[in-house]
């Protein structure tokens, strides 16, 4: 008869670890996968129905959902920075403009339901909001690489190209104006390009 082996307790532990490991990214994955359907605040019950878990092991690993939500920009936070960076950044104020502003319209469109997710919960999170803020620091400094000639502008001038590059104007021309996605990019490629050449 072959002798079965009884897992140490070591091996045990190992497994619990792992299976917690496990339940916390499903939870993770759920309230992402809900947000990117357009559930802008889902509740603790309806992540861990996606998940398939109960209740209670959601709020076993998330004391509350505000602890949730942080995890999930913690972890998604470098990836959708990625969207932004890079891209041919040579050529004329033309090229430039064009493959900077393309590429942020397309970095909005994919992010559109997590960034109108953080901004349904900026009001009772600080750390969304530190790290909101740290984004769009971040997304100013990389205009400035894209087009140096910020640099030549008043302070006045630079705020407002920045609010025309920002996702709140992408998304007032592309989704409440119902604006093409080339009709909106040729839109704001103009009022930037007018106001650096003023």
């Amino acid at each position: 008869m072959k002798e079965t082996k009884l897992p140490s307790i070591k091996d045990a532990g190992d497994g619990r670890v792992k299976r917690s490991v496990r339940s916390r990214q499903l939870i993770i994955d759920a309230l992402l996968d809900l947000i990117n359907e357009g559930v802008l605040i889902p509740t603790a019950q309806q992540v861990a129905d996606r998940a398939n878990i109960a209740i209670r092991t959601v709020f076993r690993h998330f004391s509350e959902m505000e602890q949730l939500y942080n995890e999930l920009d913690a972890r998604i936070r470098d990836h959708y920075m990625d969207l932004f960076r890079g891209g041919d950044r040579s050529g004329s104020l033309d090229e430039r403009l064009q493959h900077a502003i393309e590429r942020h319209a397309n970095a909005y469109i994919t992010l559109s339901p997590v960034i109108l997710a953080t901004h349904a919960l900026l009001w009772r999170s600080a750390v969304l909001r530190s790290n909101y803020g740290d984004n769009q620091l971040k997304l100013r400094k990389d205009l400035d690489i894209w087009l140096p000639e910020l640099d030549l502008v008043s302070p006045d001038t630079r705020e407002a190209i920045d609010a025309i590059a920002s996702f709140e104007f992408w998304h007032r021309l592309h989704v409440s104006q119902s604006i093409s996605k080339d009709a909106s990019v040729k839109i704001i490629i103009s009022l930037i390009k007018d106001l650096l050449l003023a």
